[in-house]
Parts: C-alpha cells; sequence; structure tokens
C-alpha cells in the first residue's frame, strides 16, 4: 500500500503541497528565487505557517519580483514590519532585499542552481523519514556559494529543504505515491 509522506500529515492545505508541488522540478528562476525567500522566512517556524502566509507574502513582496525588491530599502522594511499579513522579521525582510540584489547578478538564475545537480533531480530511495538527511555536503557547497554571492538565510538545512521542494532532489519516501511521479518528471 501506498502512503504519502509522513510530514504531509492530513490537513489539506499540506497535503495539496505535498501532492502537487512538493519535489515537482522547478525550472522557472523566478519561481526558484520566491521558494528560497520563503524557505529563509521558515527558519524557527513550520512549513505550513509560511504555506497559510504565501499569498499575504507574494501581495507584500510585489509577486516575489526581485528587481522591484532590489531596489527597496528602510521604509520598505518598516513598511513590511507592519503587515501581520507576514512573518514580521526585520532580519529576513533585510535578507530579502539583498538577496533580490544578489540574484540580479546571477545571469540564469535557474541554470545556476540547476547546475549544482547536473542539470537533473538527484534521486534518492529512502523508506523511512528517519532516513532522510537534514542537509548534505552538496546543501553545504551550495549554501557557501550562495553566502559568497551576497545570499543570507541560507544554511545548509535551508538549502537542502528548498533543493527538495523544488525538486532538484526527489526526497519523496519509495512509499509514496509521489515518488515515482516525481521521478518520471526526471526525463520530461
Amino acid at each position: 500500500m501506498s502512503e504519502r509522506c509522513g510530514w504531509a500529515g492530513l490537513e489539506p492545505i499540506y497535503t495539496d503541497y505535498h501532492d502537487a508541488e512538493w519535489g515537482v522540478p522547478e525550472w522557472d528562476s523566478r519561481a526558484l528565487w520566491e521558494k528560497l525567500i520563503l524557505d529563509g522566512f521558515q527558519a524557527g517556524l513550520s512549513w505550513i505557517t509560511i504555506l497559510k502566509k504565501r499569498d499575504n507574502f507574494r501581495a507584500a513582496f510585489e509577486g516575489f519580483d526581485p528587481a522591484v525588491i532590489a531596489t527597496w530599502g528602510d521604509a520598505d522594511v518598516e513598511r513590511l514590519l507592519q503587515n501581520e499579513g507576514i512573518i514580521r522579521h526585520r532580519g529576513k525582510i533585510q535578507a530579502t532585499i539583498g538577496n533580490a540584489q544578489a540574484y540580479l547578478e546571477i545571469e540564469d538564475f535557474s541554470a545556476y542552481c540547476w547546475n549544482w545537480v547536473g542539470g537533473a533531480p538527484m534521486q534518492t530511495n529512502f523508506k523511512t523519514l528517519d532516513e532522510v538527511p537534514p542537509s548534505t555536503d552538496l546543501s553545504a557547497a551550495f549554501s557557501k556559494d550562495l553566502k559568497k554571492r551576497g545570499f543570507k538565510f541560507c544554511g545548509p538545512t535551508i538549502v537542502y529543504a528548498w533543493m527538495e521542494a523544488c525538486g532538484l532532489v526527489n526526497d519523496h519516501l519509495t512509499t509514496c505515491p509521489q515518488h515515482a511521479s516525481c521521478a518520471a518528471l526526471t526525463n520530461a
């Protein structure tokens, strides 16, 4: 019998995210960047908190348009700190502005990201959640390079969670129906 990954729980917003988004290869540069930013905001919180606020984040951050966000300053930080619909953390908001500037320095963010995994999703064969690592040597190297480029809130654990979410690595458990469907996208 197949079961979805245990972390997805039973709450519809979580199960829908697991079944339709998590682990599906993302190739769009802006969408990859948005997900990295949201993973940074998740640090210290549960992912479901971010999912429930994702539309508010998209509205507050102009659809996560890096070209717009890169121009923001202190007044925008103060404005966002008053927005009850998002996570109001000064450091994370400031990091988002700096990350937008760093993003714009990379010619093709999607190509940059996918080069880290050889241009195709890495496949794992974990049977239990206990086998899934919180980070890897690859996510540590990727994190280090992002930081060298000026990114913040992108440590090895955040980067690994983001790689899983964006399908750079297929960490759906082998007992999950999504494992095979995401693996099939490798050759799509």
